[in-house]
């Protein structure tokens, strides 16, 4: 059997419906593991052990009353520390939210208390869900599971490095650029991006509005499903939510996007692509090559639009009404906001929020925030042309493999250039998903984790799943 820390939900699931093991001996024998493996990779920012031990003990008293249960009863997750849990530490790794506990749970954690899912803790990310690498957090680094000299990815990458070290079983986090499938990629993990409205963002910690979502992080792809099925939703506290439609293809046929395939990529990267595409071939699967003529004006029009909705999102953390910077003085309010503010937010935060003041300014707004709004139009279009071809596109999910702590730290151009293959999903409002080119047991020594990215067509992410899980199956 294999150890405990190494099952995936359905293993999990398995095993405590035949008592091999209770719902309290797997969370221990997690929060052991995180005791020993979490002082040098840093995935987690706060535990919840107490609560965890109370819904563990809870399940065990199901399961010895002979009642059936959910899928996710007793499975450990962690969540990126962005997503409201009542009563936990929701700090978004950012000074100005230290000490702040939430008031209610997001609509996420409800749907998972209902299943009874475990939760450890909260992840490490960049501060705000703004970065590539979680080296943004205010509270230091999270490191690559795999290589700890390198990065895990952003924004989410404690919840990535939780996965990939077995430190959950999965976890929550949110991408508005990328931030779940690039840290999946360069994990060695699954994470999936579902379409924008099939998961409530209530109780999100807002970064971008028009283009967050939360999703899964797993082992395998069939535990994707299980989660995202678990989380989707209508909900009446987001308006923009919509009932998962799920919509499933009989016959598929997946596109290869030429401007995706044109160089810029690591030789490590494109060689696990060409490899997955390969093996999809041979399993009978037909590809043609599409055009997606405006992917590069993605990444600018990505940065414009989501500074400027930061900057709207950012005005309420005045270091006053969530949480308070201590050793504030007797400054009047104007004075206060700016100290407050000023000792509160990283570097990179203020680079966005300040970015995104000015393009919304007066005199800009129509040449930076009205020009990238309808170009975006144009991004969406051209993946409405390429479905009259096929129905799933496939790219590298990241240009490069892990890169090295404090590489990229100075040059944000190069860091923001991380998420160049996966932003476009994001100003589409499509589901993608990253995928492991190789299992983790199948990577050599000190080889990095490659991923491959699958997009579909809104409400589609049962297409996306279905090619994931045929790919592993023969993997």
């Amino acid at each position: 059997m294999e150890a405990l820390h190494e099952l995936t939900i359905k293993k999990v699931h398995e095993g405590l419906m035949q008592k091999k093991f209770s719902a309290l001996e797997l969370a221990q024998a997690f929060f052991v593991r995180i005791k020993a493996k979490d002082k040098e990779i840093h995935a987690y920012l706060s535990l919840a052990e107490e609560s965890a031990a109370r819904e563990a003990e809870a399940v065990d008293l199901m399961i010895a009353g002979g009642k059936e249960i959910p899928a996710l009863a007793g499975v450990p997750l962690a969540i990126k520390d962005v997503i409201l849990i009542k009563g936990l530490p929701a700090t978004a790794a950012s000074k100005i939210l230290e000490g702040y506990r939430a008031a209610y749970d997001a609509t996420v954690i409800k749907n998972l208390k209902s299943e009874h899912a475990i939760f450890l803790g909260k992840t490490n990310m960049d501060e705000f869900a703004m970065g590539s690498s979680t080296e943004n957090s205010a509270f230091g680094p999270t490191r690559n599971p795999h290589d700890l000299e390198r990065v895990p990815g952003g924004s989410s990458g404690g919840s990535a490095a939780a996965v990939a070290a077995h430190m959950a079983v999965a976890s929550l986090g949110s991408d508005t650029g990328g931030s779940i499938r690039q840290p999946a990629a360069l994990c060695g993990v699954v994470g999936l991006k579902p379409t924008y409205g099939a998961v409530s963002r209530s109780g999100l910690i807002a970064m971008s509005s028009s283009l967050d979502q939360i999703g899964p992080f797993t082992k395998t792809v069939e535990d994707a499903e299980i989660l995202f099925n678990a989380i989707k939703g209508r909900d009446p506290l987001d308006a923009t939510s919509q009932e998962s439609v799920n919509k499933n293809l009989s016959e598929l046929r997946i596109g290869l996007p030429e401007e995706y395939f044109v160089g810029g990529a690591d030789p490590e990267v494109i060689r696990g692509v060409e490899g997955v595409i390969e093996r999809l071939k041979s399993l009978g699967i037909k590809f043609k090559t599409v055009s997606l003529p405006h992917t590069k004006y993605a990444l600018s029009t990505y940065y414009i639009v989501m500074p400027a909705e930061v900057s709207s999102n950012l005005a309420r953390f005045d270091g006053i009404r969530y949480a308070r910077i201590p050793n504030a003085g007797k400054e009047n309010l104007q004075e206060l906001y700016l100290k407050q503010k000023g000792a509160g937010f990283g570097p990179e935060t203020k680079r966005r929020a300040i970015l995104g003041t000015f393009v919304l300014s007066s005199g800009y707004y129509d040449a930076y925030y009205e020009k990238a709004q309808k170009v975006r139009r144009l991004i969406s279009n051209d993946f409405e042309a390429a479905w009259k071809d096929v129905d799933v596109i496939l790219a590298p999910t990241t240009p490069t493999t892990a890169f090295k702590l404090g590489e990229k730290t100075s040059d944000p151009l190069s860091m923001y250039l991380s998420d160049v293959f996966t932003i476009p999903a994001n100003l589409a409002g499509l589901p993608g998903i990253s995928i492991p080119t190789k299992s983790a047991r199948n990577l050599k020594p000190k080889e990095l984790p490659v991923g491959f990215q699958l997009i579909g067509k809104k409400w589609h992410e049962a297409d996306l799943l279905r090619i994931g899980q045929l790919y592993e199956r023969t993997n």
